[in-house]
């Protein structure tokens, strides 16, 4: 057992299960026996790719403010506490020490105000690096309203900085925020976005130049809490992508924790296949270059969930298919439902040497039980090129062998799509 006190070690079990709601890694909720403490970890991928184990904790869950979803607002009966800085960074380095982590998650309440938090949360991280000379992965939560100074000193010790949009829109935010402002959690966006920019020319020049960030910036959004559509949501998504050049944004299904007639009533289940189906769109636009009003219209505002939004784009867009995977660009491959960018690039080379059939393109990797109502190959051409029966086949491919239809029992997932 690791050489920390009882007081230190509940603090810790507090501030772990705080920050579980934090859904800005990529997994939460690790329980290693004899190693850590569920909720206390999370993954991440680092500046070069690496797959990172994380101590995920906040500083403090004191806050000053009473947002309605959180467990952490003020109003809210909890038990609280406190890392100090020297506190913190202590025990995180006792943990990397051991190999339990390879780095830190750091977020925070808001205590007394902005600033302060910062100030803390930014001690605890120059302590880490500059007295323990820990040099391992850093994510930390910048706290909107803080001075330009101080989210400038937190991207010089931090690899990712974040902040949370929390609400998909303005109205959403004062209503369930009240004490929040949306030009407060920009602002730190746009000065992330330009320093950025700024210490990559430096760089350019100066080699050893102190990198600012160089992981980029992220941010979450919660889902569910408040009424707006998928459409809604990718939008304010693919936006703040173009404007602040973001490599991550979250998507945190709402877990009701409390009664408000604001919110979902307690027994409402998270969202949970919603929240995965916009990780799902989110992917197309960051990877296959889609826009996101390619994806969902005001027509169409959410997701078919019967179907990935691949294949829902696709159903939706039937005169475009079947497409000629020998001829068409690349482009046009990763439109295909089945065909990812890695086996899209193996298409392209692979058909210079000879035409492609369905046995090539099984070696490659594509899957066919969704291409292949899609794509003409050297050997086959699609029998189901009905909107309808291919909604059917998608549905539940089960009831479907190669060119043979059977009764669906999915007749619901027409009628979402069709209807």
């Amino acid at each position: 057992m690791m050489s920390v006190n009882a007081n230190t070690m509940e603090k810790l079990t507090v501030l772990t299960n705080s920050a579980k709601y934090d859904a800005a890694c990529t997994s939460s909720g690790v329980d290693r026996p004899g190693k850590t403490i569920a909720a206390g970890c999370c993954h991440a991928f680092s500046a070069d790719g690496r797959c990172v184990t994380l101590l995920k904790v906040l500083l403090s869950n004191h806050c000053i403010y009473d947002c309605k979803y959180c467990v952490n607002r003020v109003t809210n009966d909890c038990e609280r506490a406190t890392f100090e800085p020297e506190e913190l960074a202590e025990l995180t380095v006792e943990f990397y020490r051991r190999n339990y982590i390879e780095g830190l998650f750091l977020s925070s309440g808001v205590v007394k105000n902005p600033d302060h938090t910062m100030e803390q949360m930014i001690a605890a991280l120059e302590i880490l690096r500059y007295k323990h000379n820990f040099w391992g992965y850093i994510h930390a939560k910048t706290i909107p309203g803080a001075s330009e100074e101080l989210v400038r000193r937190m991207g010089f010790v931090a690899d990712r900085l974040s902040i949370n949009i929390e609400m998909p829109s303005e109205e959403s935010l004062k209503l369930l925020a009240p004490g929040k402002k949306r030009e407060a959690i920009l602002a730190p966006m746009r000065q992330i976005c330009i320093e950025g920019d700024i210490n990559r020319q430096e760089i350019a020049v100066y080699k050893n130049a102190p990198r600012f960030a160089s992981a980029g910036q992220a941010t979450q959004m919660i889902i569910g809490a408040s009424p707006e559509s998928d459409y809604q949501i990718i939008r304010l998504a693919s936006a703040m992508y173009d404007k602040y050049a973001l490599k991550r944004v979250f998507y945190s299904a709402y877990i009701p924790t409390v009664e408000n007639s604001l919110l979902p009533s307690i027994d409402t289940k998270p969202p949970l296949l919603r929240e995965h189906r916009l990780y799902q769109a989110d992917w197309l636009m960051r990877q296959y270059g889609f826009m996101a009003d390619e994806i969902l219209s005001e027509k169409t505002p959410n997701f078919n969930p019967f179907l990935d939004p691949k294949c829902n784009w696709a159903i939706n867009n039937m005169d475009l298919f079947p497409m000629d995977i020998n001829k068409v660009s690349l482009d046009n491959l990763l439109r295909i439902p089945g065909i990812g960018p890695t086996s899209a690039r193996r298409i392209v080379t692979a058909r210079k040497q000879s035409k492609l059939g369905m046995a090539e393109l099984k070696r490659i990797g594509a899957v066919l039980k969704r291409a292949r109502y899609f794509i003409i190959a050297n050997d086959w051409k699609p029998t189901l090129v009905d909107q309808s029966a291919t909604l059917r086949a998608l549905t539940d491919p089960a009831v479907y062998s190669f060119g043979m239809e059977q009764l669906s029992l999915f007749e619901g997932a027409e009628q979402l799509l069709l209807g």
